[in-house]
């Protein structure tokens, strides 16, 4: 047998009444929850809250950060960050879907502080901020040292005993601010601006002592490591322990371990300085010592090359002298060659001489009164005139007979 159904005893929900029960419900179960999982599908609204999902292995969770719990967030959320998120568990009625409302993020495995510094580590190493070439080299020796640090705390009374005792040529300026707290970090970025603003120091030294990571934080910002890289004076970052590797340490032209390392720069560049200049001063005074020496032995041989006017007249006339006879020597030797070279020409001169041909019994004939020489007999007729010239002496006949060249033939009597 069949039971009818009472269909009068049946509640029908609408939407919204089944939603809003499913919203009791989860709130009364699931006020303050903490939920771990992956960030997916992150995006920040225009009204500045985040919008994203947190998803496992089998299932995922629609999330949801308004403005007001967000603005605090150190680190940046991003796909793929696990996170560890604390909230309440909501029904956003519009869509029937319920969500996390998270209060308080953390990323998982490293906390939100530690990850902040990474992020930002990374971001200013891609932009290059610790990139050796950005690196500023110290003056070889500065005088003025501008100082960012608090004026009651220990590291500044370590930098200037240091430069009291070491370097006291140098000026020092003290920029006070605070090194830890909300403000400080503006206050140090400020303070490194108001020395580049100032122009009146040779480097600044960002400096504190030593402390808990938390303590140093105010020189992990962005807007001090922003300072320092944009800073046109050389930098030195003193802050804390070796254990302690801030920002500022990666991106100052100089990183030193303590504010006492800081001030021991100074005074090793002071004393490198000094040292510098007693090489300069030996060396110059050995060359000048030199120098003068030279000078000394120079001066020396030329006194011994120095004679009295009357030596140096008497060695002129000695020279005058041996001038004089090496003159006379040359114009004999000179006379000398003239008279064999006139000898010879008077040799040849009397070899082709008429006389000389006469002197070997040999005449010579001219037909008068004209007195031309007579070479050929055929040029004379009987009763001409003739004068006859002998080796010694000549004389004077008449022409009897006429005898020709017999290859002529025939005679003229």
């Amino acid at each position: 047998m069949q039971t009818k159904k009472n269909n009068s005893s049946r509640h029908i929900y609408t939407v919204s009444e089944i939603t809003q029960d499913i919203k009791l419900i989860l709130e009364a179960n699931f006020n303050d929850v903490w939920v771990e999982g992956e960030v997916s599908n992150f995006r920040v609204a225009t009204s500045g809250h985040f919008y994203f999902s947190l998803k496992d292995q089998t299932a995922i969770l629609a999330a949801a950060m308004f403005r007001g719990a967000n603005k605090d967030i150190k680190f940046k959320i991003e796909d793929g960050l696990k996170v560890i998120c604390f909230g309440k568990i909501d029904v956003y009625s519009p869509r029937g879907q319920y969500q996390l409302i998270v209060e308080r993020i953390e990323p998982k495995g490293i906390g939100a502080q530690q990850l902040a510094f990474e992020q930002l580590k990374n971001r200013l190493f891609k932009e290059g901020f610790f990139d050796p070439v950005h690196k500023k080299p110290l003056p070889l020796m500065p005088f003025r040292v501008g100082i960012v640090t608090s004026s009651a705390g220990a590291a500044i009374r370590d930098i200037l005993q240091i430069l009291k005792k070491g370097a006291p040529c140098v000026d020092v300026v003290i920029r006070s601010v605070r090194v830890q707290g909300e403000s400080a970090a503006s206050e140090i970025a400020w303070a490194i601006e108001d020395f580049n603003a100032f122009k009146q120091v040779d480097v600044i030294i960002i400096s504190r002592g030593g402390g808990s990571v938390e303590d140093l934080w105010s020189f992990n910002e962005e807007v001090v490591a922003r300072a320092i890289y944009n800073s046109r004076i050389p930098t030195i970052s003193a802050v804390g322990h070796q254990i302690n590797i801030t920002l500022s340490d990666l991106v100052a032209d100089v990183f030193v371990e303590t504010p006492s390392a800081a001030a021991k720069i100074i005074v090793d560049k002071k004393n490198a300085l000094l040292a510098e200049l007693d090489g300069y001063r030996y060396r110059l005074t050995s060359f000048v010592s030199e120098t003068i020496h030279g000078w000394g032995n120079n001066l020396v041989a030329l006194k011994h090359m120095l004679k009295s006017p009357q030596d140096r007249l008497l060695e002129k006339q000695q020279l005058c002298d041996e001038i004089r006879e090496r003159l006379g020597q040359n114009m004999q030797h000179y006379l000398n060659i003239i008279k064999e070279r006139a000898g010879s020409l008077i040799e040849k001169l009397e070899a082709l001489s008429p006389l000389a041909v006469l002197s070997r019994g040999y005449s010579l004939s001219m037909l008068l009164p004209e007195g031309t020489i007579i070479k050929d007999a055929v040029n004379l007729k009987l009763g001409d005139k003739v004068k006859t010239v002998l080796g010694k002496g000549s004389f004077i006949g008449s022409v009897e007979e006429v005898i020709k060249d017999k290859s002529k033939g025939g005679s003229l009597r």
